[in-house]
C-alpha cells in the first residue's frame, strides 16, 4: 500500500530514497511532481485535482494529465517507488553486433522482407532495424528487394569464378586454348562455335533473384 504522510515536508526526497533504497536524482523537477502526486494520492485526492495542484505548484508543464493518471494507476496497484524501476531482460532497442547479425541473416534468407516484419520477428524497434539495415549493413531497396550497396569480397570472387568458367567454356567450344578464334561477324556480333554467346544474358547492374513473389515496394 501507499504510505500516508501528514504533510509534504515529512516525505522529503532524501527520506523517501533512503526508505526504499533509491539514490537521489541528479537534477530536474520531475521527482518533485511525482512525490507530490503520491502524497496527494495517499490522501485520497482525485487524479484531476492532483494534476491541478501540481500545475499550480510547479507550473503547467511539470506533469501532464495523462502522466498523473498513469502514476495514480501505478500507486493504486501497490507501487511505492518513484523514478524508473529496474528493467530485466536484454535491451531491445540498441544496435549491437548480435542484432546486426540477426538482421543480416533474415535479409539474406528473404531479401523481400520488410522493416516491420524484421522488427516483429526479432522483437526490436523499427527504428533500430532501419538504422541497422541502412547505416550498419549498407543495404538499399531495389525493386522491393534488399541488395548491398557495395560488392563484398564474396561477390567479387563469385564474379571471377563465373568469368573463368565462361572463358573455359568458350575455349572448349573453339577446340583449343586460344581465344583469338572468337571474332566479330559481319553484323557486328560475336561469333563462337556452338553459339555460346546465345546462352548468355547481359545487363546493366541488374540483380536477379530466384524468388519472384510480388510484394509491395514499401518497407
Amino acid at each position: 500500500m501507499v504510505r500516508s504522510f501528514s504533510t509534504i515536508d515529512e516525505c522529503t526526497i532524501e527520506h523517501y530514497w533512503f526508505q526504499y533504497g533509491y539514490p537521489p536524482p541528479k537534477s530536474g523537477q520531475s521527482w518533485r511532481s511525482e512525490l507530490l502526486c503520491v502524497f496527494l494520492f495517499s490522501k485520497g485526492t482525485k487524479p484531476s485535482e492532483i494534476h491541478k495542484q501540481i500545475a499550480e505548484t510547479y507550473g503547467e508543464g511539470a506533469m501532464s494529465r495523462s502522466r498523473v493518471y498513469q502514476w495514480c494507476t501505478w500507486f493504486g496497484e501497490g507501487r511505492t517507488s518513484l523514478g524508473d524501476e529496474p528493467k530485466s531482460g536484454r535491451p531491445k532497442t540498441s544496435t549491437n553486433e548480435e542484432n546486426t547479425t540477426r538482421v543480416d541473416e533474415l535479409i539474406r534468407c528473404d531479401r523481400r522482407m520488410k522493416i516491420r516484419e524484421i522488427a516483429l520477428k526479432l522483437e526490436i524497434s523499427k527504428s533500430t532495424v532501419h538504422e541497422t539495415v541502412h547505416d550498419t549493413l549498407g543495404y538499399r531497396k531495389v525493386s522491393a528487394r534488399w541488395v548491398p550497396k557495395m560488392l563484398t569480397e564474396d561477390h567479387k570472387l563469385q564474379r571471377v569464378e563465373i568469368s573463368q568458367r565462361l572463358l573455359q567454356r568458350c575455349q572448349q567450344d573453339n577446340g583449343d586454348e586460344d581465344t583469338t578464334h572468337i571474332g566479330v561477324g559481319p553484323g557486328g556480333d560475336f561469333q563462337a562455335n556452338n553459339n555460346l554467346f546465345d546462352n548468355l544474358i547481359t545487363g546493366d547492374e541488374t540483380w536477379v533473384h530466384l524468388n519472384t513473389q510480388r510484394q509491395s515496394a514499401t518497407p
